[in-house]
């Protein structure tokens, strides 16, 4: 079980991260991205992780220490767990950077590049792109959802 919840947490966020990266100005992506509740997905994968666990995760993350994590993360379920939180995270930063980044009229394909390092190091990805969004982008004339309007 812990296997496939580990598989889902990825397929679960996948679809989202495909609009973004492979669809960002058609209308349909903008109108789901739009919604935080797309991270409850992942969300939900990584509860039905640790909530069993959360007698042995508890102690760990109220007391933090390399020695507990690094013992915590020896339980596949817990190793799962964490992986799924950060799906979950890297998905809603992912969703800020999309949607702040089509307000800014920042050309889709140079977000692409972006949104995939975005899932693979979002530690990276997020100061690479507050550098990006500083860059003077031209403002976007028309509805900035629409398929269509000017690049």
């Amino acid at each position: 079980m812990t296997a496939f919840l580990f598989d889902l947490g990825f397929y679960v966020a996948a679809p989202f991260w495909a609009l973004m990266i492979l669809a960002p100005t058609w209308r349909v992506t903008r109108r789901v991205i739009t919604s935080p509740l797309i991270v409850l997905p992942a969300v939900a994968v990584t509860l039905a992780l640790l909530v069993p666990r959360l007698g042995a995760v508890w102690p760990v993350v109220s007391r933090p220490s390399l020695e507990g994590l690094e013992t915590l993360t020896s339980d596949p379920g817990a190793l799962a767990a964490l992986w799924a939180q950060i799906i979950a995270w890297d998905l809603f930063l992912g969703r800020w950077i999309y949607l702040d980044s089509r307000e800014r009229n920042v050309h889709p394909l140079l977000m692409a590049p972006l949104l995939v390092l975005t899932i693979l190091l979002s530690p990276i990805a997020l100061p690479i792109y507050l550098l990006v969004r500083l860059a003077p982008w031209p403002r976007r004339l028309g509805n900035p959802g629409r398929t269509g309007a000017p690049q």
